[in-house]
């Protein structure tokens, strides 16, 4: 059986995309190989995990001499790994997320990305994450995209009236009546939200309701007061690296400012059930983002989740959104940042919801087909015993 060393510093119990693909990767390659792992799963420093990393893995390698390929779950960790000595001889693989391709640092630009063409393979996770590494002089045998895959068992089975009484009761949202418009995810500034409420929410009916999941930043944080001291042509590099949610304020001051904002409710983070629940009675999930220069949406995973319960996905065209929804297949696609483009197809959902055909057990279905964690297992696999054989050869 093959051996395999997963490298990681995004992984449970933090919560996100990559952290996600992650999981799901090592665990779903457990069945098909011997797994080892180097993870970071909150405990102790991370600057203090990059540090030691060198030499765990080279105590793993002498431990286990039938490992035959490393694989970085993601640019960063696959970047640090460029300074490392003693493994040459192994072969290495990484997954790239799109971020990680883009930052707009230029030391990391012009020095540090070209070296990637030293690993033997790239994942990317979409096609146009595979291409803004084509863009960046990455040699195109090194690139193979392989999209994230998506659990088929999230699915809610609660009543309606259910999940109604608990947005009521729980967190005083009634939507009672209301066409409801779901958003989910860190704040930042490429997801759209605050284009959407300034721009896009005025002009919709008013009978919709949109519902926004996802973490509220504390402006006292230590991230918030450290951005306080960054100089303001850092202080983009800097949100997206530390991952900061740069759309927070621009929100808030929105929903403080404008009356017809009170049919936006921020939800805060919620457990996997009620994200399930909720997403059973929304009309429509929405993804709105905008494009930014330095930053892009590698895949869209959300997306997906919502698309197995069946939901409605109204998404940009951007990034790699355009590999997780297919229009007309599991959703549809929608201009970014097209303001009319927006407003009139959201209208015509309150006003003709038939002229939106497809059905929530085509929608789930289709995307279980083309997308799941096992098959994006396997074909990793595959891959990693192509790079055994070759050594081999």
């Amino acid at each position: 059986m093959m051996e395999i060393l997963f490298v990681s510093h995004k992984y449970p119990p933090a919560t996100g995309g990559m952290e996600k693909q992650s999981f799901e990767l090592i665990n779903g390659m457990k069945p098909l190989a011997k797994v080892h792992t180097i993870l970071y799963e909150g405990k102790g420093s991370r600057i203090s995990f990059f540090l030691r990393l060198n030499k765990r893995i080279l105590q793993t390698l002498k431990e286990n001499p039938g490992i035959r390929v490393i694989h970085f779950n993601d640019g960063l960790i696959a970047a640090a790994s460029l300074m490392h000595k003693g493994y040459s001889q192994i072969k290495r693989t990484a997954t790239l997320h799109g971020l990680d391709v883009v930052f707009p640092a230029l030391p990391y630009q012009r020095l540090i990305f070209p070296l990637f063409n030293r690993f033997d393979l790239l994942f990317a996770v979409s096609r146009a994450t595979a291409q803004a590494c084509r863009d960046r002089k990455i040699a195109d045998e090194k690139i193979v995209v392989l999209n994230n895959g998506v659990d088929p068992r999230i699915a809610s089975t609660a009543a309606p009236a259910a999940v109604m009484q608990m947005l009521t009761d729980k967190y005083g949202v009634s939507v009672q009546g209301r066409k409801i418009l779901l958003a989910m995810g860190r704040p930042v500034k490429r997801k759209g939200f605050s284009w959407f409420i300034k721009h896009v929410m005025p002009q919709l009916h008013p009978d919709f309701i949109l519902l926004l999941i996802g973490p509220v930043q504390d402006p006292k944080s230590k991230e918030a007061k450290l951005l306080k001291f960054i100089p303001p042509f850092l202080k983009h590099k800097a949100e997206l690296f530390l991952g900061y949610p740069s759309d927070e304020s621009n929100i808030e001051k929105l929903l403080r400012k404008s009356p017809s904002n009170k049919a936006v409710h921020r939800l805060g983070k919620l457990p996997l059930h009620e994200i399930t629940d909720i997403l059973s009675i929304a009309d429509a999930f929405i993804m709105p983002n905008i494009e930014v220069e330095g930053d892009m949406e590698g895949f869209g995973l959300v997306c997906l989740e919502a698309a197995m319960c069946g939901t409605k996905v109204f998404a940009s065209a951007s990034g790699g959104i355009t590999d997780a929804i297919i229009h007309g297949k599991n959703g549809y696609l929608l201009p970014p940042g097209h303001v009319s483009s927006w407003v009139h197809q959201l209208n015509l959902l309150s006003a003709q919801p038939e002229s939106f055909a497809l059905k929530p057990g085509e929608i789930a279905a289709f995307t279980a087909s083309k997308f799941n964690w096992k098959k994006m297992c396997e074909e990793y696999l595959q891959h990693f015993q192509r790079l055994q054989q070759a050594a081999k050869q």
